[in-house]
C-alpha cells in the first residue's frame, strides 16, 4: 500500500514533465518554422549567385577574346568593318 501511494503522489510531478516538455514544443514551433523558410531561401540565393558568377567570367573571357581576335585581324591587315584597329594597335 505504501508503494502505491509513493506512486500516486509522484504522478503529478511526471505528467508536470511532460507538460512542460509539450509546452516547449508548442512554443518552439513558430522558430522551426522561421528556420526552415530561412534555410529554403539562403540555399537558392547561393545558387543564383554562383550562377551569375559563372555567367559573367564567362561573358569576360568571350569579350576577351573578341579583342585578341580583333588585334590579330589588325596587325595582319584584313580587320573587320566593325574592328577598332587604332584603339587594338595601341595595346
Amino acid at each position: 500500500m505504501r508503494n502505491a501511494s509513493l506512486i500516486l503522489a509522484a504522478l503529478p510531478v511526471l505528467s508536470g514533465c511532460s507538460v512542460a516538455k509539450t509546452a516547449v514544443d508548442v512554443a518552439m514551433v513558430p522558430v522551426h518554422v522561421a528556420t526552415a523558410g530561412v534555410n529554403a531561401v539562403v540555399p537558392s540565393q547561393k545558387k543564383a549567385d554562383e550562377k551569375r558568377g559563372r555567367e559573367a567570367r564567362k561573358e569576360d573571357e568571350e569579350r576577351g577574346k573578341q579583342i585578341r581576335l580583333a588585334e590579330e585581324r589588325c596587325r595582319k591587315g584584313r580587320p573587320l568593318p566593325t574592328d577598332n584597329c587604332t584603339a587594338a594597335l595601341q595595346r
